[in-house]
C-alpha cells in the first residue's frame, strides 16, 4: 500500500493524524507492504522567507483574540495527550516558513523521511525551535545521523526545492485546502485527522479493493 501524506510542518493535526495513522498500521500489522511518501503543503505560502513572530502570525491569522487561541491550543492539547504526542505551544516564540524544512525530507532518503518529518514536529511543538532557520534545520539533521556539512550544502544550493514545488502545484491542481490529507494507492483519499478507527476502516476498504 502506499501513502501519500499531504502534511506541513507547523500543522498540529498533522502530527495528531500522523500519529493516528501509524497507530493504525500498527494495529493493521504486516499484511502487506505499505510505503510512505511525504509530500509539502504551507498552510501560509504568503509567509516572508524569514517568517514572523509567533503572535504576529496568530493575530493576522485568527484575529488575535486571546480567549479564542487559548481555546484553540488547549483543545489541540488534550487531542494530542489522548494519542501521545504532547504539544507545547508555551515555547514556541516563532511562525517560520517551512518551504525549507520540507526540503529537508525531500533530501532525506525515502525510508529516512518519516523520522525526519516526526524530528521536525517534535523540535517545533514540543522545543519550540526556529525550523526555517538553516543552522536549525541543519542541526536537526545531524541528530538524525545525517553529516551536517552535506545537509548544509545541500539546502543551500536549493537541493530538494523542485520536488517541494512540484508537491505545491499538484494540491492546487488536486484542490487540496487543508492538510492533513491522504491519498491511498493514488485512488482513496482522507482529510484531516482522523481517528485511529477510520484509517483501519479505510485499510480494508483498500485491502477489499485490491482483492476485486
Amino acid at each position: 500500500m502506499k501513502i501519500d501524506i499531504f502534511s506541513d510542518n507547523v500543522c498540529p493535526w498533522c502530527r495528531i493524524g500522523k500519529q493516528n495513522l501509524f497507530e493504525a498500521l500498527k494495529q493493521w500489522g504486516e499484511k502487506e507492504q505499505v510505503t510512505i511518501h511525504w509530500r509539502a503543503f504551507q498552510l501560509d505560502p504568503t509567509l516572508p522567507e524569514e517568517g514572523k513572530p509567533f503572535q504576529e502570525a496568530l493575530k493576522h491569522k485568527f484575529g488575535g483574540n486571546p480567549e479564542q487561541l487559548e481555546q484553540m491550543f488547549g483543545h489541540v492539547c488534550k487531542v494530542g495527550e489522548a494519542c501521545g504526542v504532547p504539544f507545547d505551544f508555551g515555547k514556541i516564540d516563532f511562525m517560520p516558513n517551512t518551504l525549507l524544512s520540507h526540503q529537508l525530507i525531500k533530501i532525506t532518503p525515502l525510508e529516512d523521511q518519516t523520522r525526519i518529518a516526526e524530528a521536525l514536529l517534535q523540535a517545533y511543538f514540543q522545543d519550540g525551535r526556529n525550523i526555517g532557520d538553516l543552522d536549525v534545520l541543519v542541526n536537526i539533521a545531524a541528530e538524525n545521523g545525517f553529516d551536517a556539512d552535506i545537509i548544509r550544502h545541500r539546502l543551500s544550493n536549493k537541493e530538494g526545492l523542485a520536488e517541494v514545488e512540484e508537491d505545491l502545484e499538484y494540491a492546487r491542481r488536486a484542490q487540496i485546502t487543508g492538510v492533513p490529507y491522504f491519498i491511498f494507492n493514488d485512488r482513496f483519499a482522507m482529510s484531516g485527522a482522523q481517528p485511529v478507527q477510520s484509517f483501519l476502516q479505510a485499510f480494508e476498504r483498500i485491502s477489499q479493493d485490491g482483492r476485486q
